[in-house]
């Protein structure tokens, strides 16, 4: 098989995914459980789903024994194909809290080809009332209907990751492996498609040695896929009026390179870390300790000052994206980075004192940008709770103020206070804020081996050592000798800020306004707008000049709120303006850096026979310095973008699934400008 046969399919378009149709019909005992009119099946049954479940997936993959007697320090991962109701995902997590160690995790991955509505979820769980507080938290974080990876956190030990769309394409995505699968799905004389043998072999490749399965049916074609795939299946009681059904585990993995098109971003063997250093208190860096901490891995925060002394310690962030007219693995990832930020943000904070999802205006204030967003609509049917376009008159309706421009309304995003953000996760349990400036840092921390771990070395103070260290200090990150050959550009930018007048008749935005600039609604009789972008500028004084062209954009932007400020006596004059400059940082594609650390000589080396033909491709993985991450170059997105790189850091150190698909995760991967600068030298050349 060539390398372009093994690679994953190509990422969807951002779309909407059609959602279950479902009907109620009530038995004799007036009771009703949900019935899918496309596939003419129920997705269980009233009286004995629950039994069902316990003696199909958690009893025939042995999960009460196997929870009882884990002691890794990775979560135990159980992957499911049809999501559902949930059901089983719920008595897999009732599994788990009544036999696992206190000190265990859980890791669920489920693939839903059609997601129902949050209301009909909530519908369908109410057969279950002894699961009302877990389906509530399940509800609660409810993914709108897009095409890709949801991660939910349903408990301090227990996540789920939802992989929306086709089971089979989403698995041969999956960048994680398995213990226990849950074969489901509507039968397969009903879902024929779902039962594919592309399916069994992404089954069968997430597969750990060991991993179990089971599943209620036993027809051939699921026999034979599964026979052919690699498993061995053995036939065992069914359940209730059905006599038989297939339960086993994986006999002979495939074999196969994970990544043969790209081998250079083959994932490093990871060793389980007690201790992780993370350099840079801004977003980036306490997202990372925050995930780190959250899976009980101690860390030592590293700062020169205080967190979010830098370019995260403005008052007032907009949380936001501004996608591709045309679909690319960028916009992808910068809308699952929302999505995902608005869930997390929902459970740190749910009494919303740091954060609002007010919404997102992004105003076409020219005839170039009213065109692209045109494009963009066209080519992307996304939900309308996550974007939707709209008319002047409809955007000055949602943003309380007179707007004269179209543009796309971003519902569910809003604003962050960064600055009390960066402090509230600095304070986790589990971090310890270490104040000083690392110098340099030395592998091998063993002092006779001088083998495993890292020697930090610090300007002022004793050195420190850590297991494995996570570089996150924006645009110094490549200021040492393991990241120098990462690309960063400095990037200054002046935020301006008002003091509104108390008593005065103030107009009052509803939603945070972008365009050329931001504006948000104020907080604590406090506007802030701005903010310039000037790269290769790393002066951190205040300018009048730029006070000036965040004011001029304001008044391009939003004319009429800006009269009506002055109407009511605000004064908008340069030298009236409070502000605050930060140094942001920016990869050279505008993506951030996020994963392990390239060794670069090694990789120029291995990878050299691109420059002269792009198509050679050596068999050969990427080496890494051992146990040496990065989270940077979030430019001004980076409230999208952090939690979700967070978590993508967090969860290859902690050996679990990932986040994102297998080619978003390639595509953060902080070598990918090594092997560009190769090809293009064979170009160039």
């Amino acid at each position: 098989m060539s390398a372009a046969d093994e690679r994953p399919a190509p990422l969807p378009a951002l779309a909407a995914l059609e959602v279950a149709h479902l009907d109620w019909p009530r038995d004799d005992n007036d009771s009703e459980a949900p019935h899918s009119s496309a596939f003419d099946d129920v997705y269980f049954s009233r009286h004995d789903g629950r039994a069902e479940t316990e003696h199909v997936f958690i009893n025939a993959n042995r999960l009460p024994e196997r929870l009882a007697a884990w002691q890794g320090p990775r979560p135990f991962v159980i992957g499911e194909t049809g999501f559902g109701t949930g059901l089983n995902m719920l008595c897999a997590w009732a599994a788990f809290e009544r036999h696992a160690p206190a000190t265990a995790r859980l890791h669920l991955v489920s693939t839903e080809r059609f997601p129902m509505t949050r209301d009909d979820l909530e519908r369908a769980l109410t057969a279950w009332p002894e699961f009302h507080d877990k389906a509530a938290c399940l509800t609660a974080q409810w993914p709108a209907p897009v095409a890709g990876v949801h991660r939910l956190r349903l408990s301090e030990r227990v996540i789920l990751d939802l992989h929306f769309g086709d089971s089979a394409e989403r698995l041969g995505q999956l960048d994680g492996r398995v213990d226990a699968w849950f074969l489901d799905g509507f039968a397969p004389s009903k879902n024929p498609e779902m039962w594919q043998p592309a399916l069994f072999t992404a089954m069968a490749r997430a597969s750990r040695p060991g991993a179990t399965f089971a599943t209620f049916t036993c027809a051939g074609v699921v026999k034979r896929g599964l026979k052919a795939a690699g498993f061995a299946w053995r036939k065992v009681p069914g359940h209730g009026r059905k006599r038989e059904m297939l339960a086993g585990e994986i006999e002979t993995p495939p074999h196969h390179h994970p990544r043969p098109s790209t081998p250079w971003f083959t994932p490093p063997t990871t060793k389980p870390a007690r201790h992780v250093a993370v350099i840079g208190a801004g977003l980036a860096g306490t997202t990372v300790a925050e995930a780190l901490a959250r899976r009980g891995v101690a860390v030592t925060l590293i700062e020169r000052e205080a967190p979010g002394a830098g370019g995260s310690g403005n008052r007032q962030g907009a949380l936001y994206v501004k996608l591709a007219a045309e679909t690319n693995a960028q916009s992808r990832m910068y809308l699952s980075g929302l999505l995902y930020s608005r869930r997390w943000l929902a459970t740190l904070d749910p009494e919303h004192t740091i954060w609002d999802d007010c919404g997102v205006l992004q105003l076409a204030t020219s005839e170039r940008e009213a065109k692209r967003q045109a494009r963009f609509l066209a080519n992307h049917a996304l939900p309308t709770q996550v974007v939707t376009g709209v008319d002047a008159e409809e955007a000055s309706a949602r943003s309380g103020v007179a707007i004269d421009s179209p543009g796309l309304d971003y519902a569910g995003a809003g604003w962050v206070r960064p600055d009390l953000l960066c402090a509230r996760l600095a304070a986790t349990p589990g971090i310890t804020l270490h104040r000083g400036e690392v110098t340099e840092l030395i592998p091998g921390a063993n002092p006779v081996t001088h083998e495993g771990g890292w020697t930090l070395s610090f300007k002022d103070g004793e050195p420190l050592v850590a297991d494995q260290v996570v570089v996150a200090t924006a645009a110094l990150a490549n200021h040492f000798a393991q990241t120098a050959a990462l690309p960063l550009q400095p990037i200054r930018g002046q935020v301006s800020a008002v003091r509104l007048p108390q008593g005065a008749e103030v107009p009052t935005l509803s939603r945070v306004v972008c365009a050329g600039g931001y504006v948000p609604p104020a907080t604590d009789e406090i506007l802030s707008f701005g903010a310039t972008f000037a790269p290769h500028d790393t002066d951190t004084a205040l300018r009048d000049t730029d006070h000036a062209a965040n004011l001029a954009e304001l008044e391009a932007s939003l004319p009429h709120f800006t009269a009506a400020l002055r109407k009511a006596g605000v004064d908008l004059t340069p030298d009236h303006l409070e502000g605050r400059v930060a140094i942001r940082a920016a990869s050279p594609d505008k993506t951030p850096y996020a994963g392990p650390v390239p060794d670069a000589a090694h990789w120029r080396e291995a990878y050299s026979t691109l420059a002269k033909d792009a198509r050679r491709i050596p068999d050969m993985p990427g080496a890494h310095h051992p146990g040496l991450w990065i989270s940077a170059a979030h430019g001004s997105r980076g409230l999208a973008s952090a939690p979700l790189c967070a978590e993508v850091i967090a969860s290859r150190i902690c050996d679990e699934p990932l986040p994102v698909e297998r080619t978003l995760a390639d595509h953060l991967h902080p070598g990918r400008r090594l092997i560009s600068e190769l090809i293009k030298g064979q170009t160039n050349g």
